[in-house]
Order: structure tokens, then sequence, then C-alpha cells
């Protein structure tokens, strides 16, 4: 890549296309699970242009781009989307158009993970409990509202494992923290091959028995094309029977489900002082601080955390039996209210703090599942860079 040219080069042997890398970066943080208001994916470049270095960031910010250039990054991912609302203009003269002017520049994408890499996993909520030496577990606000899809498939029983192989890949047959999940019965399958078709198991023309399974096994609404596509792809027979029922009895959020949010464990409990001083020796500093609400002295041993801003998880953080919740960007009144409310004790972090540690996870999920060098900008881009007068904690 030459700085300053905006004209794609031919592709360079052996490194991919900013096309696969979206791709990696789709399956890794699907776009079906981003908020509705949210905004995330490709903001500029040519899918077609060989991508041999990255750069992760937390935000787009102009020293973010210097860094970027300097690298002679072909692509800069970022966690924070540049345009969350409707523009009538890019001009070089505003403020986001002028990065996005020189992005285009110096030959390098622009590519947003926000709320899909939140809910993923892993994502940044993993990413966040895990700095923090928590083990991830199941979301706080899992994505969807519990209904999942009853799959029922018959197949020939000397297939049944090359489909299950398929749809398993695919995410379907998880419960509750189990995996690979799935009930079968046996039966006779009929059918005559007519004109035209190609059986994998019989004639044309001639009536056909199968000793067959009735295969059944659960998947998410959401995954319904692809489950499809697997069973179709793990399937002998040119036309699958299959069946898919709609069941609002589903099951329990596991540790593998998608969500905002995380509910951990501490593997000891701790004073709320302690898991303070934790959070603030994991995460990067910042002018902003850590700060809690509650009785420093209070043992803790169940953490709910959301990366960003949480306050709108206050009340699963109390239904799930936190004993703290961790986020940012905490208002005086909605913590006040939720104090007297019945808790959970509150950590507040600043906002680029918590979101940070994915940018070590993003990078290393390039490099290993695209073979790019990938590395993260540690710009601090909170936007706070002063701070005086506070009491550490203690009350007049």
């Amino acid at each position: 890549m030459t700085t300053g040219s905006a004209v794609t080069e031919p592709a360079t042997p052996g490194a991919p296309t900013l096309g696969e890398i979206i791709a990696v970066l789709e399956e890794a943080y699907p776009p079906r699970l981003a908020e509705s208001w949210d905004r995330v994916g490709l903001v500029a470049g040519d899918r077609s242009a060989p991508v041999r270095r990255v750069v992760v960031a937390v935000d787009a910010t102009d020293e973010v781009v210097d860094h970027a250039l300097a690298q002679d990054a072909d692509l800069l991912l970022v966690h924070h989307p540049p345009l969350m609302k409707g523009v009538h203009s890019v001009a070089a003269d505003t403020h986001k158009g002028r990065l996005l002017h020189r992005l285009i520049a110096g030959g390098c994408a622009l590519f947003s993970a926000h709320t899909n890499a939140d809910s993923a996993r892993p994502g940044v909520n993993d990413a966040l409990a895990e700095v923090l030496g928590l083990t991830p577990g199941r979301p706080l606000a899992p994505s969807g509202d519990g209904t999942v899809d009853r799959w029922v498939v018959t197949v020939p029983e000397g297939d049944v494992d090359t489909l299950m192989q398929s749809v398993f890949a695919a995410g379907a047959g998880r419960m509750s923290g189990y995996t690979e999940c799935s009930f079968s019965v046996a039966g006779t399958g009929r059918f005559r091959p007519g004109d035209g078709t190609d059986p994998t198991i019989g004639a044309v023309g001639e009536a056909e028995e199968v000793a067959e399974l009735r295969v059944e096994f659960v998947a998410p609404p959401e995954l319904r094309s692809v489950v499809r596509r697997a069973v179709i792809d793990g399937h002998p027979y040119e036309v699958p029977a299959m069946d898919v029922l709609v069941n609002h009895a589903g099951p329990a959020p596991g540790a593998e489900d998608a969500g905002l949010g995380r509910v951990c464990e501490l593997d000891a409990p701790m004073t709320l002082a302690e898991f303070t001083r934790l959070v603030a020796d994991r995460l990067p500093s910042t002018s902003w601080g850590v700060r809690a609400a509650g009785d420093p002295e209070a043992r803790i041993r169940r953490v709910a955390l959301c990366g960003g801003s949480g306050d709108s998880l206050l009340g699963l953080a109390r239904s799930v039996g936190a004993d703290v919740y961790l986020t940012g960007d905490l208002r005086h009144h909605v913590v006040d209210e939720h104090l007297r409310e019945g808790g959970p004790m509150l950590v507040d972090a600043a906002h680029w703090a918590l979101e940070f540690p994915w940018c070590a996870q993003a990078a290393a999920l390039l490099e290993e599942r695209a073979g790019v060098a990938a590395t993260v900008c540690d710009r601090r881009t909170d936007p706070w860079t002063v701070s005086a007068g506070g009491d550490g904690g203690g009350r007049r």
C-alpha cells in the first residue's frame, strides 16, 4: 500500500481480501446480534482489496487514525461505529468526514463491530471478565426471547452422525450449558422416486422402504436459514424431510449463549473495596478511575458486568442475584434510586476502559483465523483527561 493513494492494489499472494476478513469478523461477531438501533459493519473500503495489516481500537479518533496510517494498516477495526445516525454529508471539513477522507486516501478500510461484539461469545464482555480473572458465565440479557425452534428430520440410520455433525456445527443442539443435544426414534421411511429424480437409495419408479431415524433438536430462530442449509448439506437425500416447530418453552440461558453482559462467580469472596481495587488494577488507567457505590466492607461473590453503558440492565443484575454490578456511565439519580430499591452494589469504570480488553481479543482472532498481522492501538480515547478533588471514598 502506498500512503496517500486510494488506488486498489492487486491482491498479494497469500494476503486475504477485505471481503474475506469481513467474513471472519461476521462469523465471530454476527451482525444479527446487533441491537436494532446499531449500525455495524463496513464503513469504508473495497472488499476486493488485499489486507496485510490491521489495527484494532475502541474509537476512530484523529490520534487513532494517525496511528493506523503510520502503521501502514489496510484496515482499522473499531468497536464504536463512527456513523451511528443518518448523515447528509461526509465532507472533509466535517469531523467524521475528515477521518473518512484520510482513511480512504491512505488506503485503509474502516469496519465496526459494536453491540454484536458485545453479545457474541467470545466478545467484549467475555474479554472484560477474563481480564479481571473471572470465568465468563451466562449472559445477563440473553439474545432473543427464549423461544427456540424444534427441528424434526428423518434420516437413514447410517447417515445420522454426518447429519448431526453438520447441524451442531451450525449452532443447533445447545441447551442450558449442554451442547450436541438431540433425540431420535427409529422408524420406516417410504417413498417412490419419480421421473427426473436422482435417489440416493432406490430406483426411479420403484417403491422403497428404508430404516430411518426421526431426529429432533433445537436451535435459535435466528439460525433458521443456517440450520436448514446444514441439514441439506449433511443429509444424503436430495430432498430431506424436515419440519420446524416453534417452541415457546425454550431452555434457560447457558454459559455458551449470546447476549449482553455476563454473570460471573468469584473464586473466593472479597469485599467491595477489594473488588473495586481489582478492577482498577486490571483495567487500563483513566482520569475517570474506578468508583463504587455500597458498603466498602460488604462481601461479594456473584458479579454481573456489562462493558460500556449498562444502566439499562440494572434490574437484570438484581434479578440474577448479583452482589455487585460492574458497568460504566452511571448517573447520580439512577444509582441513588437503584440502591434504595435494593441494589446490588455498583462499580462504575470508564466506558473506554471497560471495552478496551476486547481489542486484544479481536486482534488475536484475526491473526489466528485470517493470518494477518493485527495490533492494538493503545492510544487512550477516553474523553476525560483531568480529575481533582476526590476523597478516596471517604465520607464527610
